[in-house]
Order: C-alpha cells, then sequence, then structure tokens
C-alpha cells in the first residue's frame, strides 16, 4: 500500500508525533507499558478543556464516569473510549469528551469501563451498560451513544442490548469502530500494515478480551455476528480510510439499512486509526471531527442530516 501518497504531510507529522511515546510495536510491551507509553501519548496531545466546560467525576452504580456539562443540556452523550479494550481511561479522551460538550451543548458522560486482560468479556459490556442505564435515569434525559474504536464496539453492543430495555436512544455515532468483521478480506488485508493499528495489533486485543474464540452471535462481543438489526437507532459510523478497521462499517450500515433502519458511513480519505487525537493540527481530521460533532448533535435533535 503506498501510504506516501494516501497520507498527507500534516498526518505524516501526527503519525510521527504519536511514535514518540507510543511505539510501533507497543503491543509486544508488557500490558502495564502498553499503558503508561498510552497514557503518555494522549497526554502529549491533550488540549485542555474549553472555556465553559464544568467536570466531575461521579460513579454509576459502581462504574468510575466522567460529566461534562455547560450550561443547561437536554440530552446526554454517552462516550466510550477507544485503546483496543486493554488500554485507556477518563484522561485518554478526557479534552475529546470536553470539547464534544461544548460543541453540542449536550451533557457528556465518559465511561471508564474496566479493562482487558485482567477482566474478560463481558466485564467490558456490562460496564458500559450499566452506565447507559445510569446516565436515562440520573439525568432523565434522551441519549446518543458516542464511541471510538473499541468504544464504538461498546455503544454498537449497548444499542443492541438496549431494544426492549431502554427507549431513551435516540443514535448512535461510531468512529472508526471494531465491530466483529471478517479478518481475513477487505481492508484487513488491505491496510494489514497501516500506520498506528496493524491486523497484527486488532488480533492482539481481540484475544485480550477473552479466553479461547469469541462466542458466536453474541452482538455483546461482535455486533457484526447479531442476527437481527431491527429497530436500532439512527446510526452514523465514520471510519479511516487506511484503517484495517474500515470495511465493518460499511458492513454494519448494510445490514442496518437492510433491517429498514437508518445508517450512514462516512470513510475519510487519507486519515489512520486514532486521528481524533489529530483534530486540531491535521485539516483533514478537524473538519472530520466537525462531522462528528453534526452527527451528534442532528441524532440528538431526532434529525437525520442525510440523504442515502
Amino acid at each position: 500500500m503506498d501510504y506516501e501518497r494516501l497520507i498527507d504531510a500534516e498526518t505524516w507529522a501526527f503519525i510521527r508525533k504519536t511514535g514518540e511515546s507510543y511505539p510501533e510495536d507497543a503491543v509486544a510491551l508488557s500490558i502495564e507499558d502498553q499503558r503508561r507509553v498510552y497514557d503518555e501519548m494522549c497526554h502529549a496531545f491533550h488540549q485542555g478543556y474549553p472555556d465553559g466546560v464544568e467536570v466531575a467525576d461521579r460513579s454509576a452504580a459502581g462504574v468510575p464516569v466522567r460529566v461534562y456539562s455547560a450550561g443547561h443540556p437536554t440530552r446526554t452523550v454517552v462516550y466510550f473510549h477507544g485503546g483496543g479494550f486493554v488500554l485507556g481511561g477518563l484522561e485518554s479522551h478526557d479534552d475529546l469528551c470536553a470539547e464534544i460538550c461544548l460543541e453540542t451543548g449536550y451533557r457528556v458522560v465518559s465511561v471508564d469501563y474496566r479493562l482487558a486482560p485482567e477482566h474478560k468479556h463481558p466485564a467490558q459490556f456490562a460496564d458500559a451498560w450499566t452506565a447507559a442505564l445510569w446516565a436515562a435515569e440520573t439525568f432523565e434525559d434522551p441519549l446518543v451513544l458516542a464511541g471510538d474504536s473499541a468504544g464504538g464496539n461498546l455503544a454498537a453492543a449497548v444499542s443492541h442490548y438496549a431494544r426492549g430495555r431502554l427507549d431513551m436512544i435516540l443514535g448512535q455515532v461510531l468512529v472508526y469502530p471494531s465491530l466483529g468483521g471478517e479478518d481475513d478480506a477487505g481492508s484487513y488485508l488491505e491496510h494489514a500494515q497501516a500506520p498506528l493499528l496493524s491486523r497484527d495489533d486488532m488480533k492482539f486485543y481481540k484475544a485480550a478480551r477473552h479466553e479461547g474464540e469469541p462466542p458466536e452471535a453474541d452482538p455483546t462481543i461482535e455486533p457484526l455476528k447479531d442476527t437481527d438489526f431491527s429497530d436500532l437507532p439512527p446510526t452514523v459510523l465514520v471510519t479511516a480510510d487506511c484503517d484495517p478497521l474500515r470495511d465493518d462499517s460499511p458492513a454494519y450500515r448494510d445490514r442496518i439499512l437492510e433491517a429498514g433502519g437508518k445508517a450512514h458511513w462516512i470513510n475519510e480519505p487519507g486519515l489512520v486509526h486514532g486521528y481524533l487525537r489529530a483534530r486540531t493540527t491535521v485539516e483533514r481530521a478537524r473538519a472530520s471531527f466537525e462531522r462528528i460533532v453534526v452527527a451528534i448533535e442532528a441524532l440528538g435533535q431526532g434529525i437525520w442530516p442525510y440523504d442515502d
């Protein structure tokens, strides 16, 4: 793959800066060291809080969460961070959640779910579901679910599980999500050696989450393996083109459309996995973040701004 041609100079600068803290072979490190270098990398990109955002750490029925608010919100975004189910937490996506709060005017609840490999599936899903229920019951506002990478997986898993259990979900916005697509075809092979996330990296994270092979047809671990895609909330999927996970999203979109639902896929040319951290330095990432914010805000208002 000719990444020198596909990826522009700004994005290469972001990739190099990421590599200063987080090496390409990070998955070869111990879990403790992986988390250390990931946290250092996230700290290097942290933008601080925009003016007007209030932040409070709380417990969502035992699950740590961080609540961001500005003014008098009437909607709540429940945000699940990325990190392969192994990395990340309240600090890794802290500034991102603050910016989503300010840009949309919605409350944002960032979820600090338990991490693998110490906590196997269904621990991550259980915490995600607990936090979503807590947000709905505590604030009594309609919800928009959102997340990136592994967090996109959890947002989708909650959406599937919520049918018939929680009727306050207005939509979901999934950013370069891992949804359980076939890892021996399509973008998994095309971008097997993509910058910042390789196919081998994905296999490591997948294996860390469970013992042995993942269960078949369990949407709480791989939403694409569900047998029923009806009655899901309006869904927006945003992907990086240079990412092995890319093709999970159009596959998921198509399953929702086939079941009569609403789903829209946005693929961002020349971008790589994790580009949300580049939203202030890379024009392509900045424009994509604006599209993500618009999607969250629109779904929160019951608006579908796409003509597919």
